[in-house]
């Protein structure tokens, strides 16, 4: 029978722990699979990991428990996952059941016959307004410049052969969203549609730095195009300025119009540092991103293993 790993990153979810496991499990145990379920407790400062201990008793066979010394972000933590997963096939959900776990099912006959990639794609969601118009931004921009084809409402709940995973571990890569590389790899996959439900315990810990983080992360880890519109912005700039800098002349040498003084002369300036300042901030972002390859800390540290 094949083994079906369901990885489930947590941050403050000792109240969602014990019934996602539980309808989780009720999912997997129609199917003909053997199943294991991975939680990575990331840095939580709750109850969760104790939770989390209740559960790896009353269920020593079918619950892996990893337990992280700091907080490293959600993507970090699966990847911590699916470094201590064993299944034929792997699948990532919230800890907070928003993804309903009854799609395992679709999802895993999908993949019993033969597609290595299946992707939960949102086309609706109950976050909130400025929640909702944040994540339509972020993946209307990253279908559009960084990985064409990706669902519109974008993925969080996905199922991947372990080859993908293999894949992925190999990379190795820091600062990205660990799931989109599984697109990103070119392999086709199937979509399934569905609603987003609303969380029905706890708060929330995905702050708007986190989202920002998300945000740079993305576009620097998937495409060069903040680069690459630096470079155009540069150009349309200097275009803008020669042309201005021959009226000048013009009119200087013409007499007719009275040449700018201090007010027009300092607009310029600030609008020329402004714009390096931020191709600096731009550039920056990547060079930082070199160095932490460099360094090569590693990306999480494993405080208990259960």
């Amino acid at each position: 029978m094949s083994l079906v790993s369901v990885i489930i990153p947590c941050y403050y979810n000792q109240e969602n722990v014990a019934s996602t496991f539980r309808e989780i499990s009720n999912v997997l145990n129609c199917l003909d699979c053997e199943f294991e379920v991975v939680f990575v407790d990331d840095g939580s400062k709750d109850q969760t990991f104790k939770e989390l201990e209740l559960l790896k008793v009353a269920h020593p066979h079918q619950v892996k428990v990893l337990k992280l010394v700091k907080n490293v972000g959600s993507y970090t933590a699966i990847l911590a996952g699916m470094s201590h997963a064993k299944g034929d096939c792997l699948t990532v959900i919230s800890a907070d059941l928003q993804d309903p776990p009854e799609l395992i099912s679709q999802m895993y006959s999908h993949w019993k016959r033969g597609s290595k990639l299946v992707l939960a794609a949102r086309i609706k969601r109950s976050d909130g307004f400025f929640n909702n118009i944040f994540s339509t931004l972020y993946h209307l921009l990253i279908q559009k410049m960084a990985i064409p084809g990706v669902p519109k409402g974008g993925f969080d709940f996905v199922m991947f052969d372990r080859e993908l995973r293999d894949h992925v571990l190999k990379m190795n890569e820091r600062n990205t969203n660990t799931l989109y590389l599984l697109p990103w790899l070119g392999y086709s996959y199937v979509t399934i549609p569905y609603e987003r439900r609303k969380r029905e315990h706890g708060k929330s810990r995905w702050t708007f730095s986190k989202k920002l983080k998300l945000f740079i992360d993305s576009f620097v880890s998937f495409t060069y195009f903040p680069i690459r519109a630096i470079s155009v912005s540069g150009i349309l700039l200097g275009l803008i300025s020669l042309i201005y800098l021959l009226f000048i002349l013009y009119s200087k040498i013409s007499g007719k119009i009275q040449i700018e003084g201090w007010t027009a002369t300092m607009v310029t300036i600030l609008a020329i540092s402004a714009f390096q300042m931020i191709a600096l901030g731009v550039i920056g972002e990547y060079v930082w991103r070199c160095l932490d390859i460099v360094r090569n800390r590693p990306q999480y540290i494993i405080e208990k293993e259960l």
